[in-house]
């Protein structure tokens, strides 16, 4: 384990897992016993959707997310597929389409009605065909809309464009060429320009996945990887799977040297296979132990010693598959930060673990809420074919709050030099260290301020508040300039309440010196 001596100061340290109660879990359901190393189990903010157990062909079933307690046993499945579904994942801009793979070499696309499901859905909105053996995985792209890729034992990616008309589609804008081997895991980055790929030949690719090029090629023999994952912005990979001597073991890498990992960790003898769910809100990782009940999760840091242990929930329970809730479908009254979807196929029984930190305070907690990815696209299917790159779209959990923007991963220079100056003269930006904040000369000033304000108009008031003048700065012409104003705004916001706290603790410190010091001269 990654046990670090040194103190270090974390909000996420005491995250504890809190499973639901019977009432809130999902009983009676078939789950199905197929074999895959895949995880089974889609979820969004409306529907919770799980590959089932069938006479014949394939099927899963959709269940609205507030439908607890035991499942009719007819209730209506999705069955179209001639053979077992392997995966299935929702569409991340629309709750109601889902995706769905099987072994008889197809991909099916599905529209659920909106009231509920009342009859079982037998023709899917879209088929794709054009692998020629079964296909093992699908994913949705980030950012771009209607972009979906899949990934067969016949060794290639397929690129699909879904914005037609054509309900079959057989040709698709793209076919990646790049394995020797059947791919047994995808990830992408932030914006959708890379593809990460683990592959049974014990390789980790990183591709450009327009031109269908390897950007990088990961050949370490000490590592075997099934699993792998992008890790936000900070231009590095997770990956999950056995050491030389078949231990499990995860193991960091950095994106642009593929060469040698950056850490190695062994965690445990057993034979089930890791699945790793990252939040890069909050830059904790989260490693699944298929076949047992437990799951660890860790901090990642930009800097070394990159991982950092906090903790280990624990049940006796084993889990065939995970699904995880979006950030937007979390309730943040009660400071939930993940939510797992755990599939007990022994129990037929789907049994949700809530991530808690543990506060006090009910209210809105913005320290563990970040801006977050939200429903909606940034970019078009062709304009992502045409070589397009975007951040996704960004939404405050806030309640009542809506999309803000992109990520400003390319901002204009001129406006943020611009802006850069202002808070280097107004204070906007930059942290003023405690000692000038303490200088008597300031203070003194402060107060001839409010003197000459009280004394002014209150049209010429607006030019002295908070040292700033409006006239100086004109309003925000750009999107990017009004997102770095607000960004500049929240960290002012945040150095504030940081100086009240640390003159909090002064104050204390004082009080204390001082009833010190009247002991002190009592004894006297």
């Amino acid at each position: 384990m990654s046990w670090n001596l040194q103190y270090r100061t974390s909000k996420f340290r005491h995250v504890y897992g809190r499973p639901a109660s019977k009432e809130k879990c999902y009983d009676c359901v078939p789950i199905t016993h197929n074999v895959h190393d895949n995880q089974f189990c889609a979820v969004n903010p409306h529907f919770i959707a799980v590959v089932t157990e069938c006479a014949c062909g394939g099927a899963f079933v959709v269940i609205p997310i507030h439908q607890t307690g035991k499942l009719d046993p007819h209730y209506p499945r999705i069955w179209g597929h001639r053979g077992n579904v392997l995966d299935i994942k929702w569409n991340p801009f629309n709750d109601f389409v889902i995706a769905s793979c099987s072994e008889d070499a197809t991909v099916k696309v599905w529209e659920i009605p909106k009231p509920l499901l009342t009859k079982t859905i037998t023709s899917p909105k879209k088929e794709l065909l054009g692998h020629v053996r079964r296909v093992g995985l699908i994913e949705w792209h980030p950012t771009a809309n209607n972009i979906l890729f899949s990934s067969g034992y016949d060794y290639k990616i397929m690129i699909w464009n879904l914005d037609t008309t054509k309900t079959v589609i057989s040709n698709p804008v793209k076919i990646l060429n790049a394995h020797r081997d059947v791919v047994l895991s995808m990830s992408f980055n932030t914006d959708g320009s890379l593809l990460a790929t683990a592959c049974r030949d014990r390789k980790i690719r990183l591709i450009d996945p327009r031109a269908g090029t390897v950007l990088q090629e990961a050949s370490y023999n000490s590592h075997k990887a099934n699993k792998v994952l992008f890790l936000g912005n900070m231009k590095k990979l997770i990956s999950t799977g056995t050491s030389r001597w078949n231990n499990r073991q995860i193991a960091l890498w950095d994106q642009d040297d593929l060469s040698v990992p950056l850490l190695e960790e062994d965690l445990d003898g057993s034979s089930g296979i890791l699945f790793p769910f990252y939040d890069s809100d909050t830059h904790m990782l989260y490693v699944v132990g298929k076949g047992d009940g437990n799951i660890r999760y860790y901090e990642i840091s930009p800097e070394k010693p990159y991982l950092y242990y906090l903790m280990e929930y624990r049940s006796h329970l084993p889990q065939k598959g995970m699904g995880m809730m979006p950030k937007r479908g979390l309730e943040v009254s009660a400071c939930e930060i993940f939510r797992f979807y755990k599939l007990i196929p022994t129990k037929s029984l789907i049994e949700p673990i809530s991530m808690i930190v543990p506060r006090r305070s009910e209210s809105y907690q913005e320290d563990i809420y970040p801006l977050t990815t939200a429903a909606q696209p940034a970019l078009t299917a062709q304009e992502w074919l045409n070589g397009v790159n975007k951040g996704p779209l960004l939404v405050s959990l806030r309640p009542g709050s809506g999309v803000v923007n992109s990520l400003p991963q390319f901002p204009e220079p001129e406006p943020l030099a611009k802006t850069a100056d202002l808070s280097q003269h107004h204070g906007w930006g930059g942290r003023m260290p405690l000692e000038d904040m303490q200088e008597p000369n300031e203070i003194e000033h402060r107060r001839k301020l409010l003197r000459v304000e009280e004394k002014l108009p209150k049209n010429e008031q607006m030019c002295l508040s908070s040292s700033f003048d409006i006239f100086e700065c004109p309003p925000p012409k750009t999107e990017n300039e009004l997102l770095q104003m607000f960004y500049r705004q929240q960290e002012e916001i945040r150095r504030l309440r940081e100086l009240v706290n640390q003159r909090d603790v002064q104050i204390k410190q004082m009080k204390l010196e001082s009833g010190n010091f009247s002991m002190d001269t009592d004894s006297y």
